[in-house]
Protein backbone atom coordinates (compact mmCIF):
# COMPACT_ATOMS: atom_id res chain seq x y z
CA UNK A 1 0.00 0.00 0.00
CA UNK A 2 0.58 3.41 -0.68
CA UNK A 3 2.18 5.65 1.75
CA UNK A 4 -1.00 7.10 3.29
CA UNK A 5 -0.04 10.62 3.82
CA UNK A 6 1.23 10.90 0.51
CA UNK A 7 -1.49 12.80 -0.13
CA UNK A 8 -2.20 14.46 2.93
CA UNK A 9 -4.63 12.30 3.91
CA UNK A 10 -5.04 10.50 7.56
CA UNK A 11 -5.41 6.63 6.90
CA UNK A 12 -8.90 5.21 8.27
CA UNK A 13 -10.55 5.09 11.77
CA UNK A 14 -10.16 1.39 11.23
CA UNK A 15 -6.46 1.93 10.65
CA UNK A 16 -6.10 3.87 13.24
CA UNK A 17 -7.63 1.40 15.86
CA UNK A 18 -6.08 -1.31 14.48
CA UNK A 19 -2.65 0.74 15.68
CA UNK A 20 -3.70 1.55 18.67
CA UNK A 21 -4.48 -2.37 19.02
CA UNK A 22 -0.56 -2.87 19.12
CA UNK A 23 -0.49 -1.41 22.67
CA UNK A 24 -3.35 -3.63 23.72
CA UNK A 25 -1.02 -6.37 22.40
CA UNK A 26 2.17 -5.70 24.24
CA UNK A 27 1.52 -3.99 27.55
CA UNK A 28 0.75 -7.28 29.47
CA UNK A 29 4.25 -8.46 28.70
CA UNK A 30 5.85 -5.44 30.36
CA UNK A 31 3.23 -5.71 33.02
CA UNK A 32 3.07 -9.46 34.04
CA UNK A 33 6.58 -10.37 33.08
CA UNK A 34 8.91 -7.41 33.25
CA UNK A 35 7.09 -5.33 36.41
CA UNK A 36 4.73 -6.63 38.45
CA UNK A 37 4.74 -11.00 38.52
CA UNK A 38 7.57 -12.92 36.79
CA UNK A 39 10.14 -10.47 37.74
CA UNK A 40 9.61 -10.90 41.64
CA UNK A 41 8.50 -14.61 41.10
CA UNK A 42 11.96 -15.24 39.69
CA UNK A 43 14.35 -12.80 41.80
CA UNK A 44 12.72 -14.10 44.91
CA UNK A 45 11.60 -17.48 44.29
CA UNK A 46 13.52 -19.21 41.53
CA UNK A 47 16.92 -17.42 42.77
CA UNK A 48 16.24 -17.24 46.20
CA UNK A 49 17.53 -14.02 46.92
CA UNK A 50 16.60 -10.79 46.88
CA UNK A 51 19.20 -8.46 46.58
CA UNK A 52 21.25 -11.10 44.08
CA UNK A 53 18.21 -11.57 42.25
CA UNK A 54 17.82 -8.05 41.59
CA UNK A 55 21.41 -7.49 40.64
CA UNK A 56 20.77 -10.62 37.96
CA UNK A 57 17.65 -9.41 36.67
CA UNK A 58 19.47 -5.83 36.22
CA UNK A 59 22.53 -7.49 34.24
CA UNK A 60 19.95 -10.00 31.89
CA UNK A 61 17.86 -6.53 31.50
CA UNK A 62 20.93 -5.20 30.55
CA UNK A 63 22.41 -7.32 27.75
CA UNK A 64 18.85 -6.81 26.41
CA UNK A 65 19.44 -3.54 26.28
CA UNK A 66 22.99 -3.61 24.73
CA UNK A 67 21.02 -5.95 22.12
CA UNK A 68 18.72 -3.44 21.08
CA UNK A 69 20.90 -0.51 21.25
CA UNK A 70 23.07 -1.50 18.83
CA UNK A 71 20.86 -3.08 16.18
CA UNK A 72 17.83 -0.68 16.29
CA UNK A 73 19.21 2.17 14.96
CA UNK A 74 20.56 0.05 11.78
CA UNK A 75 17.29 -1.94 11.93
CA UNK A 76 15.28 1.44 11.30
CA UNK A 77 17.31 2.72 8.62
CA UNK A 78 17.06 -0.44 6.42
CA UNK A 79 13.22 -0.29 6.86
CA UNK A 80 13.34 2.99 5.89
CA UNK A 81 15.05 2.24 2.86
CA UNK A 82 13.17 -0.67 1.78
CA UNK A 83 9.93 0.46 2.60
CA UNK A 84 7.25 -1.61 4.40
CA UNK A 85 7.20 -2.31 7.97
CA UNK A 86 5.19 -4.93 8.24
CA UNK A 87 7.51 -8.04 7.28
CA UNK A 88 9.77 -7.02 10.22
CA UNK A 89 7.12 -6.68 12.97
CA UNK A 90 6.14 -10.49 11.78
CA UNK A 91 9.48 -11.63 12.24
CA UNK A 92 10.30 -10.08 15.84
CA UNK A 93 6.58 -11.17 16.77
CA UNK A 94 6.83 -14.83 16.40
CA UNK A 95 10.37 -14.63 17.80
CA UNK A 96 8.89 -12.80 21.10
CA UNK A 97 5.99 -15.09 21.41
CA UNK A 98 8.14 -18.48 21.05
CA UNK A 99 10.47 -16.75 23.93
CA UNK A 100 7.96 -16.19 25.82
CA UNK A 101 7.03 -19.70 26.08
CA UNK A 102 9.84 -20.42 27.08
CA UNK A 103 9.46 -18.43 31.02
CA UNK A 104 7.16 -21.69 31.91
CA UNK A 105 10.21 -23.84 32.32
CA UNK A 106 11.46 -21.32 35.19
CA UNK A 107 11.12 -24.11 37.81
CA UNK A 108 12.82 -23.89 41.53
CA UNK A 109 15.84 -25.97 41.35
CA UNK A 110 16.44 -26.17 37.85
CA UNK A 111 19.10 -24.22 35.77
CA UNK A 112 18.35 -20.17 35.25
CA UNK A 113 20.24 -19.96 32.34
CA UNK A 114 17.69 -20.97 29.58
CA UNK A 115 15.03 -18.67 31.14
CA UNK A 116 17.35 -15.57 31.30
CA UNK A 117 17.89 -16.29 27.91
CA UNK A 118 14.49 -16.58 26.82
CA UNK A 119 13.61 -13.25 29.02
CA UNK A 120 16.24 -11.41 26.60
CA UNK A 121 15.70 -12.92 23.77
CA UNK A 122 11.56 -12.08 24.12
CA UNK A 123 12.72 -8.50 25.05
CA UNK A 124 14.71 -7.39 22.59
CA UNK A 125 12.06 -8.59 20.09
CA UNK A 126 9.53 -6.68 21.51
CA UNK A 127 11.08 -3.92 21.26
CA UNK A 128 12.18 -4.35 17.44
CA UNK A 129 8.71 -4.99 16.60
CA UNK A 130 7.54 -1.79 18.90
CA UNK A 131 9.86 0.68 16.74
CA UNK A 132 8.36 -0.68 13.34
CA UNK A 133 4.95 0.16 15.00
CA UNK A 134 6.17 3.35 16.36
CA UNK A 135 6.92 4.53 12.95
CA UNK A 136 3.64 3.70 11.85
CA UNK A 137 2.32 6.92 13.79
CA UNK A 138 2.61 9.90 11.90
CA UNK A 139 2.05 8.18 7.78
CA UNK A 140 -1.81 7.12 10.08
CA UNK A 141 -2.56 9.93 11.58
CA UNK A 142 -2.84 13.76 11.29
CA UNK A 143 -0.14 16.50 12.38
CA UNK A 144 -2.96 16.85 15.16
CA UNK A 145 -4.05 14.12 15.99
CA UNK A 146 -0.94 11.92 16.35
CA UNK A 147 -0.48 13.11 20.24
CA UNK A 148 -3.93 12.34 21.16
CA UNK A 149 -3.92 9.19 19.51
CA UNK A 150 -0.22 8.03 21.05
CA UNK A 151 -1.76 8.72 24.81
CA UNK A 152 -5.19 6.38 23.49
CA UNK A 153 -2.74 4.18 22.72
CA UNK A 154 -1.28 3.97 25.50
CA UNK A 155 -4.18 4.03 27.51
CA UNK A 156 -5.47 1.13 25.52
CA UNK A 157 -2.51 -0.81 26.68
CA UNK A 158 -2.52 -0.08 30.56
CA UNK A 159 -6.60 -0.91 30.23
CA UNK A 160 -4.76 -4.68 28.32
CA UNK A 161 -2.64 -4.78 30.87
CA UNK A 162 -5.20 -4.87 33.96
CA UNK A 163 -7.50 -7.27 32.08
CA UNK A 164 -4.38 -9.42 31.26
CA UNK A 165 -3.63 -9.13 35.38
CA UNK A 166 -7.31 -9.99 36.04
CA UNK A 167 -7.28 -13.50 33.81
CA UNK A 168 -4.03 -14.52 35.25
CA UNK A 169 -5.87 -14.15 38.87
CA UNK A 170 -9.12 -15.76 37.24
CA UNK A 171 -7.50 -18.34 35.88
CA UNK A 172 -5.67 -19.52 39.55
CA UNK A 173 -8.55 -19.65 41.13
CA UNK A 174 -11.06 -22.39 37.79
CA UNK A 175 -10.96 -25.96 38.65
CA UNK A 176 -8.43 -28.03 36.20
CA UNK A 177 -10.92 -29.24 34.15
CA UNK A 178 -9.49 -28.66 30.58
CA UNK A 179 -5.65 -29.83 29.55
CA UNK A 180 -3.78 -26.64 27.70
CA UNK A 181 -2.30 -27.86 24.47
CA UNK A 182 0.50 -25.33 24.23
CA UNK A 183 1.90 -26.49 27.83
CA UNK A 184 2.65 -29.96 28.14
CA UNK A 185 1.76 -32.24 30.76
CA UNK A 186 0.03 -28.96 32.39
CA UNK A 187 -3.70 -27.88 33.08
CA UNK A 188 -5.11 -24.45 31.96
CA UNK A 189 -7.14 -24.16 34.83
CA UNK A 190 -6.81 -24.45 38.52
CA UNK A 191 -2.87 -24.03 38.05
CA UNK A 192 -0.34 -25.86 40.89
CA UNK A 193 0.76 -22.88 43.10
CA UNK A 194 3.01 -25.58 45.12
CA UNK A 195 4.63 -25.79 41.57
CA UNK A 196 4.37 -22.39 40.52
CA UNK A 197 2.38 -22.70 37.75
CA UNK A 198 0.13 -19.78 38.92
CA UNK A 199 3.67 -17.62 38.40
CA UNK A 200 5.11 -19.27 35.44
CA UNK A 201 1.67 -19.07 33.39
CA UNK A 202 2.11 -15.62 32.76
CA UNK A 203 4.94 -16.15 29.77
CA UNK A 204 2.95 -17.79 27.89
CA UNK A 205 -0.27 -15.96 28.47
CA UNK A 206 2.11 -12.73 27.31
CA UNK A 207 3.49 -14.18 24.45
CA UNK A 208 0.14 -15.74 22.98
CA UNK A 209 -1.55 -12.09 23.61
CA UNK A 210 0.98 -9.80 21.53
CA UNK A 211 0.70 -12.53 18.87
CA UNK A 212 -3.27 -12.20 19.17
CA UNK A 213 -3.31 -8.73 19.07
CA UNK A 214 -0.80 -7.68 16.47
CA UNK A 215 -3.14 -9.44 13.59
CA UNK A 216 -5.19 -6.24 13.38
CA UNK A 217 -2.23 -4.37 12.90
CA UNK A 218 -0.71 -6.48 10.34
CA UNK A 219 -4.43 -6.53 8.38
CA UNK A 220 -5.69 -2.86 8.58
CA UNK A 221 -2.88 -0.63 8.95
CA UNK A 222 -1.40 0.68 5.54
CA UNK A 223 2.44 0.09 4.96
CA UNK A 224 5.25 1.48 2.85
CA UNK A 225 5.82 0.20 -0.56
CA UNK A 226 8.36 -1.64 -1.60
CA UNK A 227 10.79 0.04 -2.98
CA UNK A 228 12.08 -3.03 -5.00
CA UNK A 229 14.95 -2.99 -3.27
CA UNK A 230 16.42 -6.84 -2.24
CA UNK A 231 17.37 -7.71 1.48
CA UNK A 232 21.38 -6.97 0.88
CA UNK A 233 20.96 -3.87 -1.17
CA UNK A 234 18.34 -2.41 1.42
CA UNK A 235 20.98 -3.82 4.22
CA UNK A 236 23.74 -1.98 2.60
CA UNK A 237 21.32 1.62 1.93
CA UNK A 238 20.39 0.88 5.49
CA UNK A 239 23.79 1.51 6.14
CA UNK A 240 24.74 4.34 4.25
CA UNK A 241 21.23 6.37 5.26
CA UNK A 242 22.49 6.01 9.27
CA UNK A 243 25.91 6.69 8.53
CA UNK A 244 24.68 9.95 6.40
CA UNK A 245 22.14 10.63 9.62
CA UNK A 246 25.21 10.45 12.22
CA UNK A 247 27.59 12.45 9.73
CA UNK A 248 24.86 15.31 9.52
CA UNK A 249 23.79 15.31 13.28
CA UNK A 250 24.50 18.86 13.50
CA UNK A 251 21.49 19.30 10.94
CA UNK A 252 19.22 17.15 13.32
CA UNK A 253 20.85 18.87 16.51
CA UNK A 254 17.19 19.63 18.21
CA UNK A 255 15.91 15.77 17.43
CA UNK A 256 19.75 14.34 18.71
CA UNK A 257 19.53 16.88 22.07
CA UNK A 258 15.78 15.65 22.48
CA UNK A 259 17.37 11.77 21.91
CA UNK A 260 19.91 12.56 24.26
CA UNK A 261 17.01 13.65 27.08
CA UNK A 262 15.17 10.67 26.42
CA UNK A 263 18.03 8.78 26.68
CA UNK A 264 18.55 10.46 30.79
CA UNK A 265 14.94 9.84 31.82
CA UNK A 266 12.85 7.62 30.43
CA UNK A 267 14.46 4.48 30.70
CA UNK A 268 15.17 5.46 34.19
CA UNK A 269 11.30 5.62 35.01
CA UNK A 270 11.30 2.25 33.18
CA UNK A 271 13.34 0.86 35.71
CA UNK A 272 11.31 2.00 38.63
CA UNK A 273 8.27 0.49 37.39
CA UNK A 274 10.30 -2.87 36.95
CA UNK A 275 12.48 -2.79 40.19
CA UNK A 276 9.80 -1.23 42.15
CA UNK A 277 7.52 -4.62 41.76
CA UNK A 278 10.77 -6.20 43.31
CA UNK A 279 11.10 -3.95 46.05
CA UNK A 280 7.34 -3.87 47.05
CA UNK A 281 7.67 -7.79 46.80
CA UNK A 282 10.72 -8.28 49.19
CA UNK A 283 10.02 -5.48 51.26
CA UNK A 284 6.13 -6.54 52.65
CA UNK A 285 7.07 -10.01 51.75
CA UNK A 286 3.82 -10.05 48.96
CA UNK A 287 3.19 -13.05 47.10
CA UNK A 288 1.65 -13.81 43.67
CA UNK A 289 -1.82 -12.62 44.42
CA UNK A 290 -0.52 -9.80 46.47
CA UNK A 291 1.88 -8.38 43.33
CA UNK A 292 -1.51 -8.94 41.09
CA UNK A 293 -3.37 -6.10 43.34
CA UNK A 294 -0.24 -4.22 43.28
CA UNK A 295 0.02 -4.27 39.40
CA UNK A 296 -3.39 -3.51 38.55
CA UNK A 297 -3.50 -0.60 41.51
CA UNK A 298 -0.32 1.15 39.51
CA UNK A 299 -1.50 0.08 35.99
CA UNK A 300 -5.25 1.72 36.53
CA UNK A 301 -3.46 4.97 37.54
CA UNK A 302 -1.11 4.42 34.16
CA UNK A 303 -3.44 4.31 32.45
CA UNK A 304 -5.71 7.52 34.05
CA UNK A 305 -2.72 9.41 33.38
CA UNK A 306 -2.56 8.35 29.81
CA UNK A 307 -5.61 9.48 28.85
CA UNK A 308 -5.18 12.61 30.77
CA UNK A 309 -1.67 12.86 28.93
CA UNK A 310 -2.73 12.61 25.45
CA UNK A 311 -5.87 15.40 26.47
CA UNK A 312 -2.59 17.40 27.88
CA UNK A 313 -0.69 16.52 24.68
CA UNK A 314 -3.05 17.84 22.35
CA UNK A 315 -3.82 21.03 24.43
CA UNK A 316 -0.51 22.41 25.56
CA UNK A 317 1.85 20.54 23.62
CA UNK A 318 4.20 17.39 24.10
CA UNK A 319 7.01 19.06 25.63
CA UNK A 320 5.20 21.04 28.12
CA UNK A 321 3.44 17.33 28.91
CA UNK A 322 6.96 15.70 29.50
CA UNK A 323 8.09 18.59 31.67
CA UNK A 324 5.34 18.60 33.97
CA UNK A 325 4.91 14.52 34.45
CA UNK A 326 8.78 14.38 34.86
CA UNK A 327 8.88 16.47 37.89
CA UNK A 328 5.26 14.42 39.27
CA UNK A 329 7.10 11.14 38.17
CA UNK A 330 10.68 12.79 40.13
CA UNK A 331 8.87 13.39 43.33
CA UNK A 332 6.89 10.57 43.87
CA UNK A 333 10.02 8.21 43.16
CA UNK A 334 11.48 9.43 45.94
CA UNK A 335 8.50 9.18 48.46
CA UNK A 336 8.17 6.02 47.15
CA UNK A 337 12.07 4.80 48.67
CA UNK A 338 11.57 6.29 51.49
CA UNK A 339 9.46 3.60 52.59
CA UNK A 340 10.04 0.49 54.38
CA UNK A 341 8.39 -1.94 56.09
CA UNK A 342 8.18 -0.21 59.35
CA UNK A 343 9.11 3.26 57.96
CA UNK A 344 8.30 6.40 56.08
CA UNK A 345 9.76 9.31 55.18
CA UNK A 346 13.19 7.89 55.04
CA UNK A 347 13.21 8.57 59.10
CA UNK A 348 9.52 8.12 60.42
CA UNK A 349 9.40 4.51 62.71
CA UNK A 350 6.21 2.88 62.51
CA UNK A 351 5.24 0.23 64.68
CA UNK A 352 3.96 -2.52 62.59
CA UNK A 353 2.99 -6.30 64.26
CA UNK A 354 5.12 -8.40 63.19
CA UNK A 355 2.12 -10.97 61.96
CA UNK A 356 0.59 -7.68 59.85
CA UNK A 357 -1.39 -9.06 56.48
CA UNK A 358 -1.31 -7.48 53.40
CA UNK A 359 -2.47 -4.33 52.91
CA UNK A 360 -2.92 -3.45 56.41
CA UNK A 361 -0.01 -1.07 57.85
CA UNK A 362 0.75 2.92 56.97
CA UNK A 363 3.83 1.69 55.28
CA UNK A 364 2.06 0.09 53.01
CA UNK A 365 -0.63 2.41 52.14
CA UNK A 366 1.70 4.97 51.88
CA UNK A 367 3.84 2.59 49.34
CA UNK A 368 0.46 2.26 47.43
CA UNK A 369 -0.05 5.76 47.35
CA UNK A 370 3.30 6.62 46.04
CA UNK A 371 2.77 4.16 43.40
CA UNK A 372 -0.25 5.46 42.64
CA UNK A 373 1.09 9.37 41.81
CA UNK A 374 4.43 7.60 39.83
CA UNK A 375 1.76 5.64 37.76
CA UNK A 376 -0.02 8.78 37.19
CA UNK A 377 3.01 10.99 35.83
CA UNK A 378 4.33 7.57 33.64
CA UNK A 379 1.37 6.91 31.46
CA UNK A 380 1.88 10.92 29.77
CA UNK A 381 5.43 10.61 29.78
CA UNK A 382 5.50 7.45 27.37
CA UNK A 383 2.93 8.69 25.65
CA UNK A 384 4.24 12.39 24.88
CA UNK A 385 8.08 11.37 24.86
CA UNK A 386 6.65 9.28 21.49
CA UNK A 387 4.81 11.77 19.89
CA UNK A 388 6.85 14.46 20.95
CA UNK A 389 9.56 12.46 18.43
CA UNK A 390 6.65 12.53 16.11
CA UNK A 391 6.25 15.84 16.01
CA UNK A 392 9.92 17.16 15.55
CA UNK A 393 11.72 14.18 13.30
CA UNK A 394 11.55 14.49 9.43
CA UNK A 395 8.26 12.69 7.95
CA UNK A 396 10.84 10.70 5.13
CA UNK A 397 13.09 9.54 7.85
CA UNK A 398 10.84 8.15 10.78
CA UNK A 399 11.51 4.82 10.69
CA UNK A 400 15.24 5.64 11.59
CA UNK A 401 14.38 8.30 13.86
CA UNK A 402 12.75 5.67 16.12
CA UNK A 403 15.34 2.85 15.48
CA UNK A 404 17.39 6.13 17.24
CA UNK A 405 15.03 6.70 19.60
CA UNK A 406 14.41 3.01 20.61
CA UNK A 407 18.63 3.55 20.92
CA UNK A 408 18.58 6.50 23.40
CA UNK A 409 15.61 4.53 25.48
CA UNK A 410 17.68 1.28 25.38
CA UNK A 411 20.65 2.77 26.10
CA UNK A 412 19.61 3.55 29.81
CA UNK A 413 18.09 0.42 29.91
CA UNK A 414 21.00 -1.62 29.92
CA UNK A 415 23.21 1.40 31.83
CA UNK A 416 20.04 1.81 34.76
CA UNK A 417 19.60 -1.84 35.35
CA UNK A 418 23.70 -2.37 34.94
CA UNK A 419 23.99 0.31 37.73
CA UNK A 420 21.21 -0.81 39.67
CA UNK A 421 22.41 -4.45 39.66
CA UNK A 422 26.13 -3.08 41.09
CA UNK A 423 25.23 -0.87 43.02
CA UNK A 424 22.41 -3.22 45.09
CA UNK A 425 25.31 -5.70 45.18
CA UNK A 426 28.28 -3.19 46.17
CA UNK A 427 25.63 -2.02 48.86
CA UNK A 428 23.35 -5.13 49.86
CA UNK A 429 20.39 -2.24 49.47
CA UNK A 430 17.79 -2.61 47.13
CA UNK A 431 16.99 1.03 47.72
CA UNK A 432 20.58 2.45 47.57
CA UNK A 433 20.69 0.59 44.09
CA UNK A 434 17.42 1.99 42.83
CA UNK A 435 19.11 5.84 43.60
CA UNK A 436 20.65 5.65 40.57
CA UNK A 437 17.82 6.47 38.54
CA UNK A 438 17.56 9.94 40.28
CA UNK A 439 20.54 11.83 38.47
CA UNK A 440 18.91 10.59 35.23
CA UNK A 441 15.87 11.74 35.02
CA UNK A 442 17.25 15.12 36.11
CA UNK A 443 19.60 15.48 33.71
CA UNK A 444 16.93 14.49 31.52
CA UNK A 445 14.84 17.18 32.35
CA UNK A 446 17.14 20.12 32.31
CA UNK A 447 18.04 19.05 28.67
CA UNK A 448 14.63 18.72 27.36
CA UNK A 449 13.92 22.34 28.80
CA UNK A 450 16.45 23.34 25.94
CA UNK A 451 14.29 21.14 23.11
CA UNK A 452 12.14 22.91 20.65
CA UNK A 453 8.85 21.02 19.39
CA UNK A 454 9.29 21.97 15.68
CA UNK A 455 9.60 19.53 12.75
CA UNK A 456 13.30 18.96 11.52
CA UNK A 457 14.06 19.00 7.61
CA UNK A 458 15.42 16.16 5.84
CA UNK A 459 18.53 16.62 3.80
CA UNK A 460 19.76 14.83 0.76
Amino acid sequence: MSDVRANGEPASNLAQASWVCYEWANQPYFSLVNMFLFAPYLTSIVIGDPVKGQAIWGYTQALAGIIIALASPLLGAMADAAGPRKPWIVVFTLLCTVACFGLWFAVPGSPVLPVLVSIVVAASAMEFAIIFANAMLPTIASEKRIGLLSGIGIGVGQLAAIVALVFVVIVWQLPGVVEASFIPDAPLFGLSQELHETDRIVGPVSGLWFFVFMLPLLFFVPDQVHRGLSRMAAAKEGVVRLGHTIGKAWHFRNVMLYLFSRMAFYDGLNAIFVFGGILAATTFSWGAKEMAAYGLWATFFAAIGSFIGGWADQKFGSKSTLMATLVLALVSFVMLISIDRDQIFFFVHVEVAADAGAFTTLPQWMFFAAIAFFALAAGPVIASSRTMLARIAPVEMMTEFFGLYSLAGKATTFVAPLLIGLVTYESGSQRIGLTVVVPMIIVGIIMLAYVKEERATAID
